[in-house]
């Protein structure tokens, strides 16, 4: 069969006909999406405060990002612990079931946890561990769920590794465990990870409008109260790429309806509110939603008023993901500040529809790039801010560009309607640093006299 295309020679083509050394490919998981498989599970479970977590690899898979989010606990911190069975040579030519095994029995005798959580990695899938067959035997032995996790880094993205965890949830967790009462209004919280709080800021809104989470998956959560998470009336998935597909098998094998939606931003929070209110189909809780929205929307608009004068015709580039993607573009608008390009390197392509629904097609879409592409955007767009994570901070100080921390690692809680005015605070507090007025200032060797040592 004759081939149809054609390969076209250039000149210059023609110019060195020695071959070239081709680099080495760059690792597209970590590369593409700010991390690997077994990074994103981590994300996803370890907010479950008072279960354990083992990590069986190398120590560096659990030392480099061990007390790097900023998730938040009420109460048990048992997940802050980093366990890790720290695989040596000899254990990965010689195998390492039994050093799990026995890792899994010390937790168990001197922490007991109501579960343990086994993540693999790279190394142990690559030499063939056979996770669930430690992990079952455990729990046979101990009589406490030891739950794999088959997320080794190389399967894929952080966005994979999320919803992995979302499964290693619905197979060995939800529908395990009864709720001691309900009252017909509880809903679970998907995709939530109490960051700074904001959880906490959430729940208290909720309940003044007479709804209650049953479950908190996994922000500040706990083992037991995620079992029951099958008993609720309605889940809310706050972050679709992470726990979208939970949401979908909940449905499927318990008949809960879901919606997507976001706390960023007043008009997000209403919606949000309202939306758990119909789909509870309790018309005074719809009242009494209403009533709480009409409240607090006046509040934040008489506070936001003098942030509104100071951030007229301002412009901002957003570098984040997910759901945050076009939530938090929903924030800044009602502060008056125009985003001008956005990051959508993790977000799916509903993500990417609520994003062109706000700003329009006309914005610069950074797929990938780094920070060498955010600065491209920032210039060309003339932004006055640049919102992303910490990772972009000292790019964009370096640069002299006013900088907010919108990511994981961040401590200030941003969600509801306190976290809108918080974040206006925020931002007034970048564009208004007196450290500019210092940056426009000549160094000091910049003042010294033209013509000194002539």
């Amino acid at each position: 069969m004759e081939a149809t295309s054609k390969v076209q020679v250039h000149d210059s083509d023609c110019l060195n006909l020695k071959p070239k050394s081709q680099a080495c490919p760059r690792p597209k998981p970590g590369e593409a999406a700010g991390g690997c498989a077994f990074d994103g599970a981590q994300i996803a479970l370890l907010p479950i405060a008072d279960a354990a977590h083992l990590v069986h690899g190398p120590a560096t898979c659990i030392g480099t990002s061990w007390e790097s989010r900023g998730s938040l606990s009420s109460g048990p911190r048992l997940s802050e612990y980093g366990f890790g069975t720290a695989l040596g040579e000899r254990d990965i030519i010689f195998g390492a079931e039994k050093k799990l095994a026995d890792s899994i029995d010390y937790i168990a005798g001197r922490f007991k946890p109501p579960a343990i959580f086994v993540y693999s990695t790279c190394v142990t899938a690559l030499i063939g561990e056979d996770l669930d067959a430690v992990c079952g035997a455990a729990s046979r032995r101990l009589g406490l769920p030891v739950i794999p996790v088959n997320s080794p880094g190389f399967v894929g993205s952080k966005n994979l590794g999320n919803r992995l965890a979302g499964e290693a949830l619905m197979q060995y967790v939800i529908g395990r465990n009864e709720p001691e009462s309900l009252t017909g209004c509880e809903v679970n919280l998907l995709g939530e990870y109490n960051i700074a709080g904001e959880l906490w800021d959430i729940e208290r809104l909720m309940n003044r409008a007479g709804i209650s989470i049953l479950s908190r998956i996994t922000g500040d959560g706990r083992f037991k109260e995620i079992g029951c998470a099958h008993r609720a009336k309605v889940n809310m998935v706050v972050c679709s790429r992470a726990l979208l597909g939970l949401a979908k098998r909940m449905e499927q094998n318990y008949k809960i309806p879901y919606f997507e939606g976001s706390f960023y931003g007043a008009k997000e929070t209403s919606y949000s509110l309202r939306q758990m209110a119909y789909l509870l189909n309790d018309r005074e809780i719809e009242q009494r939603v209403d009533r709480l929205i009409a409240r607090e929307e006046a509040r934040v608009a008489a506070e936001l008023k003098p942030y509104r004068k100071l951030f007229k015709g301002k412009k901002a580039i957003l570098y984040t993901g997910g759901v945050k993607s076009w939530s938090v573009i929903s924030a800044l608008k009602e502060l008056g500040i125009e985003v001008v390009g956005v990051g959508t390197n993790k977000s799916t392509a509903e993500d990417v529809g609520r994003i062109v629904d706000r700003i329009g097609e006309d914005a610069d879409y950074i797929a990938e790039g780094g920070a060498k592409r955010i600065l491209r955007a920032v210039k060309e767009r003339k932004a006055d801010l640049m919102i992303a994570g910490g990772r972009n901070m000292y790019v964009s100080l370096k640069e002299r560009i006013p900088f907010v921390d919108i990511n994981q690692e961040r401590h200030t809680a941003y969600a509801g309607y306190d976290g809108l005015i918080r974040l206006a605070e925020q931002i007034g507090h970048a564009l208004l640093h007196p450290v500019w007025k210092l940056a426009e200032r000549p160094a000091p060797w910049e003042e010294v006299d033209p013509n000194y040592g002539r």
